[in-house]
């Protein structure tokens, strides 16, 4: 077994641990038979190690594995085999396993494959080391959904005793990336959730950060399928009313009433307010500038008007 590690180091990702493997062996097409001391050792330090004697770290940051990218992922390995070693440590609860600390998607996506080896490299590290490297590995990659990268800072801050200029030099991001990155905790777990499962991104998050009922909000975007920009307005329009004159929003409009505003004002390009009254009817405001934009509105009017029956 090798060396144990003597200083992880972290800010320079992978690399620093894994070396410039270049070799690893195409396991897809010729898997080797694993020995009971764990496998046959490359020259560049990584070893096959039999799927079944690995198992996943327990405190990994990802906690989403989306099905579409791991098939995806998967098939890859079937045709070109696993090009790059997962890192691993021998695992304190059982010495004849191995405990991932960076490459699970890669050992989920082998497993699908039909592996029966997979090439790693092992390395001794306690709990806090591995933790680290995986929170930062995760980060550097861009594997993380939003949400989950705002836990895996939150992580090294509370469990680390780090700031976040120091996360933002470990992980390789700005100290304001960092920052608004860690707001999105403050959403409802709803809200969190559609994030963790791709439902909305990380400009929906934030942009839904600004409403008075980001949950309600939430479900309108999704239902509608707005994009972050039509989300942004919305946002804006379940604010105080516009500074420069514009129509002001009613407060007591309801999620979709500002929902649909949005949608005709996208359509129209057009500033749109939608009143309802008495809870029975109401009326619709356009509002324009040039009459140009009014011809304009005459003519899509015009075009919708369903001819009379003959």
């Amino acid at each position: 077994m090798n060396q144990p590690l003597k200083q992880a180091k972290l800010g320079r990702g992978l690399s620093a641990l894994l070396g410039d493997y270049a070799g690893a062996r195409n396991v897809a097409e010729n898997p080797t038979p694993v020995a009971a001391d764990a496998a046959s050792s490359d020259d560049a330090g990584a070893m096959e190690i039999a799927i079944d004697r690995i198992v996943p770290n327990p405190k990994q940051p990802r906690r989403t594995f989306i099905e579409a990218e791991l098939e995806e992922l998967s098939e890859s390995i079937r045709t070109k085999g696993v090009i790059q070693p997962i890192l691993v440590r021998p695992d304190p609860a059982n010495a004849e396993m191995f405990e991932i600390i960076a490459g699970e998607r890669r050992w989920r996506a082998s497993r699908r494959a039909g592996l029966t080896a997979i090439p790693a490299v092992v390395r001794e590290m306690d709990d806090r080391e591995m933790l680290e490297i995986a929170i930062i590995e995760n980060v550097q990659r861009s594997d993380l959904n939003a949400v989950e990268e705002a836990e895996a800072f939150k992580s090294l801050i509370d469990r680390f005793g780090r700031t976040q200029e120091s996360v933002a030099q470990q992980v390789g991001k700005s100290r304001e990336h960092v920052s608004n990155t860690l707001r999105l905790l403050n959403l409802p777990e709803d809200v969190r959730e559609h994030v963790r499962e791709g439902r909305l991104s990380a400009g929906h998050a934030r942009a839904l950060m600004k409403t008075s009922d980001p949950s309600a909000f939430a479900a309108t975007v999704i239902a509608k399928g707005l994009s972050v920009r039509d989300t942004e307005a919305l946002s804006k329009a379940a604010k105080a009313g516009n500074s420069d004159g514009k129509s002001a929003p009613d407060f007591g409009k309801d999620v979709d009433t500002k929902a649909l505003e949005i949608d005709l004002q996208r359509s129209l390009g057009l500033d749109v307010d939608i009143r309802h009254v008495n809870g029975k009817g109401g009326e619709v405001r356009i509002k324009y500038a040039q009459l140009e934009q009014l011809d304009e509105i005459c003519r899509l009017l015009s075009r919708a008007r369903v001819a009379p029956a003959e």
